[in-house]
């Protein structure tokens, strides 16, 4: 049922836009009616589907690059406060630097034969940050008291960080790979946009070639498969976080329920 009401609302937005468009007799080139844009995605499928996958591979390699790197380097922090006192800042501003200033940049530093590698690397630094953080709250929220018990048990680091933080953290570890699944993807798209014509075959590249050609239904069917891809991350992380926290964390219970 909670399925079936999105659908819905979904099918009745696009009626309405259909119906919109026709009634005003709106040019294609300004708004496409949902049938036009439909099958403008039937008929450049093969190109669509080749960007698509383009693009799904640098998302899912820099998404898997963040996850590695922001939940090893957050458990670095978790074992030494000096180290996180001298890099944290540098990951913060990391952050909070707009990738369209830092494209250019990267790209020239890598070359453009090796485009695929910037768009990468700069979907890579969107989204590790959300990770980075999100495990580190996490590591630090574990229960004092429990700390302090396997501590008085004798406990060594590793015990203490791999049977009571890394658990602990998990629901705040998998909270940062959906924030970050999204940003990956917005990374790409971002870096494909930076890396300019012919530089780039995700889709991006084609919401480009389509605008400069002035085929605005190929754009919107473009547009469609990036939407969603998105939302099939989105899920795909929240049935991964569903099956992990399941019978014993609130959040998931508390959804069963």
């Amino acid at each position: 049922m909670r399925l079936l009401v999105p659908l819905i609302v979904g099918l009745v937005f696009l009626g309405f836009w259909e119906l919109l468009v026709r009634a005003s007799d709106i040019p294609p080139f300004v708004l496409p009616a949902p049938s036009v844009i439909a099958e403008s995605l039937a008929q450049n499928f093969g190109s669509l589907m080749t960007s698509l996958w383009a693009t799904l591979r640098v998302t899912l390699a820099a998404f898997l690059l963040a996850v590695v790197g922001g939940i090893g380097l957050a458990i670095l922090f978790s074992q030494n406060r000096l180290l996180e006192t001298a890099l944290f800042p540098y990951a913060v501003a990391l952050q909070v630097t707009p990738v369209v200033a830092i494209a250019p940049l990267i790209i020239i530093w890598v070359g453009y034969d090796r485009v695929e590698i910037a768009v990468l690397i700069l979907a890579w630094i969107v989204a590790f940050f959300p990770i980075l953080s999100n495990t580190t709250l996490g590591l630090r929220s574990a229960d004092h008291n429990l700390r302090d018990l396997f501590r008085l048990y004798g406990a060594s680091r590793w015990q203490v960080l791999s049977e009571l933080q890394l658990p602990s953290a998990l629901p705040y570890i998998l909270a940062g790979m959906k924030i970050s699944g999204g940003l990956a993807l917005i990374g790409a798209v971002v870096a494909e946009f930076v890396a300019g014509s012919g530089a780039a075959t995700g889709l991006a590249w084609r919401i480009v070639e389509a605008g400069n050609r002035l085929d605005i239904p190929r754009m919107f069917a473009a547009l469609f498969l990036l939407s969603t891809l998105g939302i099939c991350i989105f899920f795909a992380l929240t049935l991964l976080e569903q099956r992990l926290l399941r019978n014993w964390h609130e959040s998931a219970i508390r959804r069963e329920i």
